[in-house]
C-alpha cells in the first residue's frame, strides 16, 4: 500500500494566479518603489507557487519506506534509517505539529501545508506502515 502527500491542489493553482496578478501589478505601478516592491512579492510567490508544483508528492510511504520530494529530486528514506517523531512547538501563543523524518545525516521537517494534512494524522500512517 503506497500512501502520498502534498500541499493541495487548489493552493498550488491560488498561488499561480496570485503569482500572475502580482506580474500585471508590478507592470502597471506608477512607481519605481512600488514596482519593486510589488516585484519581489511576485517573485516570492512565483517561488511558493514552482516549489508547490515541481515537489509534488511532497512524501511517498511504503512497506520499503519514504520518498521525500524538493526542487532537486526525490530522497529515499529506507525504513530502518529514518525515524518518525511529531514536533509540537509554541509561538506567538499558536501551537504548531510539523513531522519529522530524522535520517542518519538529513533531518526534513514537514508542516501541514507541505503535507495537505494534519502532520499528528500522518505520523500515524507512518508508523501503521512501517514493518
Amino acid at each position: 500500500m503506497t500512501r502520498t502527500w502534498s500541499t493541495p491542489a487548489p493552493l498550488v493553482a491560488t498561488a499561480w494566479v496570485a503569482a500572475l496578478a502580482l506580474a500585471v501589478a508590478t507592470f502597471i505601478a506608477d512607481d519605481n518603489a512600488g514596482r519593486l516592491l510589488i516585484g519581489l512579492a511576485t517573485l516570492l510567490v512565483t517561488g511558493f507557487a514552482a516549489f508547490a508544483s515541481i515537489a509534488r508528492p511532497r512524501l511517498t510511504a511504503d512497506v520499503d519506506g519514504l520518498a521525500v520530494r524538493g526542487f532537486t529530486g526525490t530522497t529515499l528514506l529506507p525504513w530502518h534509517e529514518v525515524k518518525v517523531k511529531l514536533q509540537t512547538t509554541r509561538r506567538l501563543g499558536r501551537e504548531q505539529q510539523t513531522l519529522e523524518l530524522d535520517a542518519d545525516d538529513r533531518l526534513v521537517v514537514l508542516t501541514r501545508l507541505d503535507l495537505g494534512a494534519d502532520p499528528e494524522e500522518v505520523a500515524g500512517v507512518l508508523h501503521a506502515l512501517r514493518p
